[in-house]
């Protein structure tokens, strides 16, 4: 047996989930949930975002960013667990007037966001001269349109 065979016996294949077998994998609090094609924007959004170093990564940075009053679009993974890692960010993001969308995967979200790990959470926070700066604009008001359909108690 050739080293290419063994290799290929041992890693397993990485298979590839659909959009649907990842919202299973949500938990009941991710609302808004990002639509299929809305997902793929917020991904190319995030991707690039991290190609200028305009992204916080992780709840820790993100909190901390939206305590200094930092703005942005913050990108939360609807698969966490467990969910209370997560639970308090959407009230920061309301608090600090910060638009929110959740996506189902946090995979997606970390590779997006160029980091080999998964990924809770995102802060896009555009510097002056953002190449990208229409697709933000785009996205923070489809953002701001799933925001307000969310039921408030």
């Amino acid at each position: 047996m050739s080293d290419e065979e063994k290799a290929k016996k041992a890693a397993p294949a990485a298979v590839e989930r659909t959009y649907e077998e990842r919202l299973k994998a949500c938990t009941v609090i991710a609302r808004p949930m990002a639509t299929k094609k809305q997902a793929k924007k917020l991904y190319k959004l995030v991707k690039k975002s991290a190609g200028a170093k305009s992204v916080r990564r992780g709840v820790k940075e993100v909190v901390k960013g939206l305590r200094k009053g930092v703005k942005g679009v913050c990108v939360i993974a609807g698969d966490i667990s467990p969910i209370d890692v997560i639970t308090h960010l959407p009230v920061y993001c309301e608090e600090n007037e910060v638009r929110y969308m959740y996506v189902p995967s946090k995979q997606d979200l970390g590779a997006a966001a160029s980091t080999k790990r998964p990924t809770s959470c995102v802060l896009i926070t555009p510097k002056p001269g953002f190449d990208s700066q229409d697709l933000y604009t785009e996205v923070e008001a489809m953002c701001a349109e799933e925001e307000s359909q969310v039921p408030r108690l």
